[in-house]
């Protein structure tokens, strides 16, 4: 399953880290208002 998220803040950084975790689920998305090189 493909998943995106929106918002990168507290929540969507643990949803991520749970997701990475999880057979058969990509995140092949991230919406958030700042830019790439800040969210790494």
């Amino acid at each position: 399953m493909k998943i995106a998220i929106n918002g990168f803040g507290r929540i969507g950084r643990s949803v991520f880290r749970i997701l990475e975790e999880v057979e058969g689920i990509d995140v092949v998305a991230i919406n958030d208002l700042f830019d790439y090189e800040a969210l790494r």
